[in-house]
């Protein structure tokens, strides 16, 4: 089974979500700095759920090339990745509104917490489908930033009863250590490569 049908639908459907919370994003209510401010703590909680999504389609996309086959477990692997993504903008915009309260924030971390337990799923269903010793097993390896940040915004979740900016900061810190590009892929992808041939030297050179 081919790849191309599903890498199409998820970009469209994470583009759709990062639009859907764009269009959440109001305008000032005044034409000075006091209306600015106002409108700084939405746009710095749009900035953080436009992160994660962003993390989530480049991770994506670097799972998928590497990715020689997929199966219907698969397919299923990756809807249950997007249901949990396109909930993103309904706990921004509940968290936003509520400024911060716990309830609210919580179920940020949940929504968050649960997209990347999808994310884990998904590629444990791909490599279950690739060949022996294939070259995305060997790229993962033991996920150990993947445990890492699972880790983190299970502890962000409770925090959130004690003191909301706490978790705000893990929730923040989870997305830093993704954007740090994880280049595991990449390397894997580029020492498999044929080295290009030698160009031709002009001639009398």
């Amino acid at each position: 089974m081919t790849k191309s049908r599903l890498e199409a639908f998820s970009d469209g459907v994470i583009a759709i979500l990062i639009t859907i919370m764009v269009l959440e994003l109001h305008t000032p209510h005044s034409a000075d700095l006091a209306g600015v401010l106002e409108v700084l703590p939405t746009v710095g909680l749009y900035a953080l759920s436009f992160a994660y999504l962003g993390i989530y389609w480049n991770n994506h996309h670097h799972l998928l090339h590497a990715t020689s086959q997929i199966n219907g477990t698969v397919l299923w692997a990756n809807l249950h990745l997007l249901f949990w993504l396109s909930l993103v903008p309904f706990a921004t915009r509940w968290m936003g509104e509520s400024g911060l309260a716990p309830m609210p924030t919580a179920a940020y971390g949940a929504v968050l917490l649960l997209s990347a337990v999808a994310y884990t799923i998904l590629v444990r269903s791909i490599l279950a489908c690739q060949p022996a010793n294939s070259l995305l097993a060997t790229a993962i390896g033991s996920d150990r930033k993947g445990n890492v940040s699972l880790m983190l915004n299970a502890l962000a979740i409770p925090l959130t009863f004690v003191n909301a900016w706490l978790s705000m900061a893990l929730y923040a810190l989870v997305a830093l250590i993704w954007l740090v590009p994880d280049r595991r892929i990449e390397r894997r992808l580029a020492a498999a490569s044929p080295a290009p041939p030698p160009r031709a030297q002009p001639n009398g050179s």
